[in-house]
């Protein structure tokens, strides 16, 4: 009878042990998950402006040809 008590107890802090460690695994996934997101979204901001400036520019540069040409024809 005395063995099972044992047996039980062992049993008990074991598990008490498997899941603090899971809980402390699991924390440290979450922050991880949580950091690479920020880092994706920061990213994702960046491609965003990057298209958005490339299209200013390719604006921009249909302006200055439409300005040479009719200098060009102006001259």
């Amino acid at each position: 009878m005395e063995s099972v008590f044992v047996a039980l107890i062992s049993g008990g802090v074991t598990l008490a042990g498997v899941i603090a460690s899971n809980s402390k695994s699991r924390a440290v996934m979450e922050q991880k998950i949580d950091e690479r997101t920020r880092r994706a979204e920061k990213h994702n901001c960046l491609v965003e402006r990057t298209y958005q400036l490339e299209r200013d520019v390719a604006l921009l540069r249909n302006d200055v040809d439409g300005l040479e040409r009719k200098a060009d024809r102006d001259g």
